[in-house]
């Protein structure tokens, strides 16, 4: 009987996030993609450090080394790379791997390895966050001062069909220290996001802060939207702090399975300060781990772990959130204090609908928005007084009224407004009530009352973008221009990286000042990413007129028209509530002019 053959090796296991989904999405394509990212993302890395690949597993792959720092430099390159691969691509379309690595005795047959440690990186592999690297204790005793990274400690886990818990770490890097190990053809990643050209925002008075999107450490790719979920919900509470300035969940989520930089992150977004962590749902049971950094110098300033059942998910927010407050020496006021403890009741299902909820949302449509309000139903039905989704609820409801989404627009309105009640009678000191009044009583024409609950919004959550966007959006339909193009930079301030919304208001508001030229150009930034959109289309047309500029005013009509044969002036103008006659015709007049569709 042949001798069994076996070696001691780094085992590297690969797997695409969402593969599934991917390919019922689009199959040629998905794979097409795959293939491309093999042959330019994940060869190069392992020709550089020596590693075999010992077989593909169809989104997968298993790989050799021979030196355990060589395994994981090439797999931080590797996950680097496929940053760089996908910085241009929809974040639901992105190829993201998961990727697991230990050190262990492997059984040999032919080109094919087998055994406990093939096993092991495979159930690491399926440990790690989107994008993400869990090695084993064993790889982190050989690679510690090695190679330039920093591990988290993830404790004992207890993993699929391995009878002994395994020792594992959470890999970081930054992308700065791996851009010169890669190949000349592959460019290093731009410090700006694609489609800002600004320079980075200055620090504020006050602390700064942006809360990442928590890592999923659950293996459950389903898990994604608790842990979603969980970030959003500090991202809330600490937006009503009044001493501290928070950026909104649009900006801070832009970097979710990325490896960026922290204090990279802190310039982008105008942030002195940095949250980030991770969530492990096992069963009933919850671990939260969350660190603070400081943006200048990337210091860690504070980190805590917190462990708990399900039903504590709340105050284990809550701790964080104190702890935070507690460590950039803000005081609470009383009724802060009492909003960052308060009790709040409800299922972790709640967060997977809402969190639904609001990705169909933001896509933005007449079947989305049936889809988002569905979604809302499902959360509300487990917790009816969670304002989240009252909050999108009662927003798809205005949606659908005011584009004529619905049969019945009154009563739309109608069931807006009393989402609007039901938030705050589950919590009155919530702004997503007078934001959802604010809307809906705007599109009603009741222009005061809206303002009012504008401001309302602001005051009770005087760090948040959006209640500034509608307030913003508020007073211009009013009619206070100046009011609505300052609330509209300030809501951009709160939210650098999502701002097409508050600037396609603020170029409206731009324009009834007078000031052409800055519509214009706010105009052209918000079309260059979103290309459709009519309020940036209308205004750029009406701003080209009246700068003098006809013929090229005439031009984007035409090619508004190829996008949206059926546009008319008249019934695109109606849906704008202005409180003035002769608003409304400042801004459409011009578009008379230039020949539109009446």
């Amino acid at each position: 009987m042949a001798r069994e053959q076996r070696r001691l090796a780094a085992i590297v296991a690969a797997d695409v996030v969402g593969y599934s989904r991917l390919m019922g999405r689009d199959e040629s394509g998905t794979v097409a993609r795959l293939r491309k990212n093999r042959a330019e993302s994940l060869n190069p890395a392992l020709a550089r450090h020596g590693g075999r690949l010992v077989k593909l597993t169809g989104d997968g792959a298993l790989i050799e080394f021979a030196s355990a720092v060589e395994a994981l430099s090439a797999a931080i390159e590797f996950q680097q790379s496929m940053v760089e691969a996908n910085r241009d691509i929809p974040a639901d379309n992105t190829l993201l791997f998961r990727t697991g690595l230990h050190l262990g005795d492997l059984i040999v047959d032919g080109d094919d390895l087998y055994g406990d440690g093939v096993n092991v990186a495979s159930r690491l592999e399926a440990t790690a966050p989107p994008g993400g690297i869990v090695i084993s204790r064993t790889v982190h005793e050989s690679v510690a001062g090695r190679v330039k990274a920093t591990f988290e400690d993830l404790g004992a886990l207890d993993l699929k069909n391995i009878e002994r818990p395994i020792h594992a770490f959470l890999v970081k890097w930054s992308p700065n220290d791996w851009q010169g190990s890669r190949s000349a053809q592959t460019p290093p990643p731009d410090v700006e996001p694609p489609g800002r050209s600004d320079p980075a925002p200055p620090l504020p008075d006050k602390p700064s802060i942006a809360v990442l999107p928590f890592q999923n450490m659950s293996g459950d790719p389903e898990q994604e939207y608790f842990a979603d979920g969980v970030a959003e919900d500090v991202i809330t509470t600490l937006s009503k702090i009044e001493q501290l300035m928070v950026i909104a969940r649009n900006s801070s989520f832009v970097f979710k399975g990325q490896s960026r930089d922290i204090r990279e992150i802190g310039r982008t977004l105008g942030v002195r300060y940095v949250l980030e962590g991770s969530v492990r749902k096992s069963g009933n049971r919850v671990r939260l781990t969350a660190q603070l950094v400081d943006g200048l110098d990337g210091g860690h300033v504070w980190a805590d772990r917190f462990d708990g059942d399900l039903d504590d998910v709340f105050e284990l927010q809550d701790r964080i959130t104190q702890d935070i407050a507690a460590a950039l020496e803000v005081r609470l006021t009383h009724g802060e204090q009492a909003r960052v403890w308060r009790k709040r009741s409800g299922s972790p299902l709640v967060y997977e609908h809402f969190s639904k909820a609001w990705r169909h949302y933001v896509e933005f449509g007449k079947h989305t928005h049936v889809r988002a309000k569905e979604a809302c139903e499902r959360a509300l039905a487990i917790n009816p007084g969670y304002t989240p989704a009252l909050w999108i609820l009662g927003f798809t409801l205005v949606d659908q009224a005011r584009f004529g989404w619905v049969a019945d627009a009154a009563a739309a309105y109608a069931a807006a407004l009393d989402c609007a009640d039901r938030a705050l009678l589950a919590d009155p000191q919530t702004s997503d009530a007078h934001m959802i009044r604010g809307y809906a009583w705007t599109f009603l024409r009741r222009h005061d009352e809206a303002i009012e609950a504008g401001e309302k919004a602001i005051a009770l959550s005087p760090s948040g973008s959006g209640a500034y966007h509608i307030a913003g959006m508020l007073h211009g339909y009013a009619g206070d221009f100046r009011k609505a193009a300052a609330y509209e930079e300030q809501a951009q301030r709160l939210s650098p990286l999502s701002t097409n919304q508050s600037m396609a208001d603020e170029a409206r508001a731009r324009f009834h000042l007078g000031d052409f030229a800055a519509a214009r150009d706010i105009s052209l930034r918000v079309l260059k990413s979103q290309g459709r959109w009519l309020t940036a289309r209308t205004t750029l047309i009406a701003a080209l007129w009246n700068l003098g500029s006809t013929a090229e005013a005439r031009s984007m009509a035409r090619e508004m028209l190829v996008e949206h044969p059926r546009f008319s002036v008249g019934r695109w103008a109606s849906g704008l509530p202005y409180r003035r006659q002769e608003d409304l015709e400042a801004l459409v007049g011009p578009l008379r002019l230039v020949g539109l569709p009446q």
